[in-house]
């Protein structure tokens, strides 16, 4: 254990999160990214699970951004009264 992050826990006394469980959260990142999960090596480095596990969030966020817009068009182009503009609305909050 570093030397500061022991400092840090002594100080604060807070408890901190320990290497095994933090290699524990990256092995189970690690199965939930599709950009990792399809390569063959199994030996990733931590900050690229979590380099890949940022930039998945990312398009996960552009992607339901842009679902929000096309229903919102969806929304605009029918008639407010309808069946179909109740669900739409409904999935928009």
């Amino acid at each position: 254990m570093s030397s500061r992050r022991s400092r840090s826990r002594q100080t604060s006394g807070v408890s901190r999160i320990s290497d095994d469980q933090i290699a524990d959260l990256v092995s189970k990142l690690q199965q939930l990214i599709p950009e990792i999960r399809s390569r063959r090596s199994d030996k990733v480095s931590s900050s690229k699970v979590l380099q890949e596990t940022c930039n998945y969030i990312r398009s996960l966020h552009r992607e339901v951004d842009d679902l929000s817009d096309r229903l919102s068009e969806l929304l605009e182009s029918t008639d407010s009264d309808s069946a179909q503009a109740a669900i739409i609305r409904s999935l928009l909050m």
